[in-house]
């Protein structure tokens, strides 16, 4: 839309008392400086005429006096007048332009003040130059200065400047005229001077309500202007017209711009040869132009059609109307009708269309598609009794590779698996990208029983081929979870539903792995869903306690520390697997405060044992993201008033993959205050040598699987003992084996070099009171009866 001009007056009163027309009031409606712009604006025009006025008056007063009064008081005279002339019409220049602007009223106050100090210059002349004269000169004066008032009510459309001079002026020659017995002139020049001042105000009345209806006709005049001189230069519409035949007719000169050709040459040319382009010769044109040709034969019609078409310029969207015309005699003579380039819009539309249905990092359909095309399969499969299926398709290992090397390594590596994906899926299958790291196929026809199964293994083998991403070899895998419709489910969301319930189960066999819904999966996922439930009101309810299990030294076989194992009786569940619900607990985040629980109950239960023995408690990556973990180890602590040196942190790899830089500051902090750090489950997961290097951990502890290997004699196994214990002496760390269950076992791993065992030879994990009851009767656990 066009801006209305710049260059307006603001809202003006058209009735105004002589107060407000003399400028002595602000009027009630309107805004005085555009009342007051509309007249100080004409000020300048004349005030060239009005400032020569002033000098001849002025010239023929002095001549008229030169002989009698005294040459000083002239000269005098003569500076103030030509001083206040010239200091007036500098003012009214100054104002030129007030119709541009807003007027101020500082600007009205300076030319009021230079009108009175004119004023004051003349009324000089008939009180100290006057009484040197005759009462003939006396009497020219006095129409000198009558006609000068006058020249000014003529030449001014600002009132004051008449009111001024006639009332200062007017009223020190009535009174010198009444001082000299002259009253009859007396009364005529007052009466004179009165009519002056009604004829300023009502000549400037008929000033201000010719310019204010003058202001309003322009706004108007403007606006349309600016409405039709951006109508014209828009060129995005343009009138057309065929004839009988369809042939062009007086072409405008914007449809033949549109065109790109000349005006003079698509005269009688036919209009869908004009628009049709190549398609005209190889009659392969778009349904569009069908669709107007045909509109056009029925003689119907039309109204914003959108056409597709093939100009000058390439290809282009139009939008059509069109009328058919009759003659006076209802006769057809052709169409008319307006039209429009709309492919800027036409392909924002489609931009928003793409957008909304493609994921835009890998070009592949979203969500919202698969959830359609899904929708679609699903139909034909119960139209034609056949089968569809939905499979579900998670990264394994890709959050790793996001943490450790970055969103933006993660997004290239999408890229590629997307790219990968593309080529193993036929044109029975689509493929799109649900979020993250997920993704999913529609296979339209699953009707081949092993369709399913393999798309499935196509999918797992070609994403676990390595990846090149800047320069990193990397290695990930995928889960993929699949459902048959509608068999696993009558509707879409209960089939991708089923899917997403097959995949959990893939991954939770490790990953890599292709699963088939079962309708049992229901069953578990209903449980698990109690089973969080439950969870979330175990802690309040008291339902948790912790068991203890010794760990004993290598060689004397004397408990030197407990570790803290977390055990749940639920009433609704019974005895819980900390193997089942320890995941569900760091999935849904409540790991958090339980492992808080656990830290100070151990803390508070070691506080009473009889020795120094220590506590050590499993911390998880969860609780050592969170910014106060420190300080529940200070509050646990302070609690139970057990030694920080008593208490160890157990910690597996897996924590300083998530986020290293803050799991090392936390662990720096949890070493500050004087306890001790272990490293669970060494070797099981990623390489952790760097922070072995960075973080003085007491003791590495030593996975049951090696203990179980190298007891069957595998030399892997025993390599990795070997290789743990001999860095663990060099850096001065402790080596815990866990997991060891037979006197063999517990021999091997004394002679293998670490230094304390853990494992059900030398006791399973025991309630807090036989843990308590233990250190008060210290004996070597190795001689106890195996029963």
């Amino acid at each position: 839309m066009s801006q209305a001009p710049e260059n307006t007056y603001p809202p003006l009163p058209l009735q105004l008392n002589a107060l407000e027309l003399a400028g002595l009031r602000k009027p009630k409606d309107g805004e005085w400086p555009g009342l007051r712009a509309l007249q100080y604006s004409n000020l300048a025009p004349t005030a060239r005429m009005r400032a020569f006025g002033h000098i001849v008056a002025m010239c023929l007063a002095l001549s008229t006096y030169a002989q009698q009064a005294p040459i000083l008081h002239l000269v005098a005279w003569t500076v103030a007048i030509v001083a206040t002339v010239w200091n007036r019409h500098r003012v009214e220049r100054s104002l030129a332009f007030a119709s541009a602007r807003t007027i101020v009223r500082k600007g009205a106050k300076r030319h009021i003040w230079s009108v009175v100090a004119l004023s004051l210059a003349w009324i000089c002349a008939p009180l100290f130059i006057a009484p040197f004269g005759t009462e003939t000169e006396l009497l020219v004066l006095a129409i000198l200065a009558a006609m000068l008032i006058a020249g000014s009510a003529l030449t001014s459309v600002a009132p004051l400047n008449t009111i001024i001079l006639s009332v200062i002026v007017g009223i020190t020659m009535t009174g010198t005229l009444l001082f000299y017995g002259m009253w009859q002139v007396a009364f005529a020049m007052a009466c004179f001077y009165s009519l002056l001042q009604f004829g300023a105000l009502t000549s400037v009345k008929t000033f201000l309500t010719a310019r204010i209806a003058e202001a309003g006709v322009a706004e108007k005049s403007e606006t349309v202007s600016l409405l039709l001189r951006e109508y014209e230069e828009n060129e995005a519409d343009w009138l057309w017209q065929v004839d009988t035949h369809r042939r062009v007719r007086a072409p405008s000169p914007r449809f033949a711009f549109a065109l790109g050709q000349d005006p003079a040459k698509i005269e009688d040319e036919s209009f869908i040869k004009l628009i049709s382009g190549p398609s005209w010769d190889n009659g392969q044109f778009a349904s569009s132009l069908r669709d107007l040709a045909e509109r056009l034969k029925r003689r119907e019609n039309f109204s914003n059609l959108i056409v597709q078409v093939e100009v000058g310029s390439g290809r282009r969207w139009w939008e059509l109307s069109g009328t058919p015309m009759h003659d006076e005699e209802g006769n057809y003579t052709g169409f008319r009708g307006v039209g429009s380039d709309v492919t800027e819009q036409r392909e924002s539309d489609e931009k928003i269309a793409y957008l909304a249905r493609y994921d835009t990092l890998t070009g592949l359909p979203n969500r919202l598609m698969l959830t359609e095309a899904l929708g679609e399969a699903m139909r034909y499969a119960k139209q034609w009794s056949t089968r569809c299926a939905f499979l579900m398709i998670d990264l394994d290992r890709f959050k790793q590779v996001n943490d450790s090397l970055g969103h933006q390594t993660g997004d290239k590596m999408l890229a590629q698996v997307s790219e990968r994906l593309g080529e193993v899926i036929s044109e029975n299958e689509l493929v799109g990208r649900l979020g993250g790291d997920e993704f999913a196929i529609v296979i339209r026809d699953a009707s081949d029983r092993g369709a399913v199964a393999r798309v499935a293994k196509k999918v797992i083998t070609a994403l676990s081929q390595p990846y090149e991403v800047d320069k990193n070899k990397l290695f990930i895998g995928a889960s993929v979870g699949s459902a048959i419709g509608p068999r696993d489910g009558d509707s879409v969301e209960a089939l991708m539903r089923s899917a997403d319930l097959a995949l959990y189960r893939a991954k939770d066999e490790g990953g890599g792995e292709h699963c088939v819904f079962e309708p049992e999966l229901h069953a578990m996922a209903e449980e698990r869903r109690q089973l969080e439930t439950s969870l979330r009101h175990a802690l309040e309810r008291e339902e948790f306690k912790i068991n203890l299990q010794p760990v004993v030294d290598a060689n004397s076989e004397a408990v030197v520390s407990f570790e803290a194992l977390l055990r749940w009786h639920s009433p609704e569940h019974g005895f819980v697997s900390p193997a089942k619900f320890i995941p569900l607990a760091e999935d849904t985040g409540l790991v958090v405060p339980i492992g808080a629980w656990v830290l100070e109950e151990a803390c508070r239960q070691a506080a009473t044992w009889p020795v120094d023995a220590k506590v050590a408690v499993n911390v998880s990556a969860e609780q050592l993201m969170e910014s106060d973990f420190a300080e529940t180890v200070v509050r646990a602590l302070d609690l139970s008033k057990l030694p920080p040196r008593r208490l160890e942190v157990e910690v597996t790899e897996s924590v300083f993959v998530r986020d290293g830089h803050i799991a090392k500051a936390t662990l720096e902090e949890i070493l500050a205050l004087g306890c001790s750090i272990a490293l669970d489950d060494f070797g099981t997961g990623y390489s952790s040598l760097g922070y072995l290097r960075e973080l003085p951990f007491s003791t590495i502890k030593v996975d049951r699987s090696f203990v179980q290997g190298a007891s069957q004699g595998s030399r892997e196994s025993l390599a990795i003992i070997n290789a743990v214990v001999a860095m663990a002496s060099s850096l001065e760390m402790s080596t815990t084996a866990e997991g060891v269950e037979t006197p063999a076992e517990a021999k091997m791993i004394r002679d293998l070099g670490c230094t304390k065992i853990q494992g059900y030879y030398y006791g399973r994990p025991m309630p807090v009171d036989e843990a308590r009851a233990l250190l008060a009767n210290p004996r070597s656990l190795a001689k106890r009866d195996a029963a």
